[in-house]
């Protein structure tokens, strides 16, 4: 499954036009504006250009039209559950990595997301700048 990121560093083929372009851009979608803001500087601050999105649709039509490298998501959004964000990234063509980053605890939602493929959590109560940073080195 694609949920997960694995050696971002290597993504430099553009999926509709096929042409071999240096892709550093990152769509982060959460309901929490303060949490955009600061994952937007966090990621620019390691290099990346980013977008963020309230919405999951929005998200959905960014990774459609090809504009991301790879997905920070939460799993609450302005207009649809995280799950279902993640349903919708499947039935898209461009396979693009996502990283789950959570304030969700809950044993039964993580494994609902390990069925849909997830392999790795980062809570925000956690060290998560340490845990995204080494991810994306």
């Amino acid at each position: 499954m694609h949920v997960y990121i694995l050696n971002i560093q290597n993504r430099t083929t553009n999926v509709k036009s096929g042409k071999r372009v240096k892709m550093k851009h990152v769509i982060h979608v959460d309901n929490s504006e303060f949490f955009r803001k600061l994952m937007k500087t966090f990621l620019s601050e390691k290099g990346f250009e980013s977008e963020s999105l309230e919405k999951g649709e929005d998200a959905v039509k960014a990774v459609a039209d090809d504009k991301a490298m790879f997905v920070i998501t939460g799993l609450s959004l302005a207009d649809m559950s995280g799950e279902e964000f993640l349903k919708r990234l499947m039935t898209l063509p461009q396979k693009v990595p996502i990283i789950v980053v959570t304030s969700s605890d809950e044993d039964v939602k993580h494994k609902r997301l390990e069925a849909l493929g997830v392999k790795k959590i980062i809570m925000k109560s956690d060290d998560w700048k340490k845990e995204l940073s080494d991810i994306l080195k």
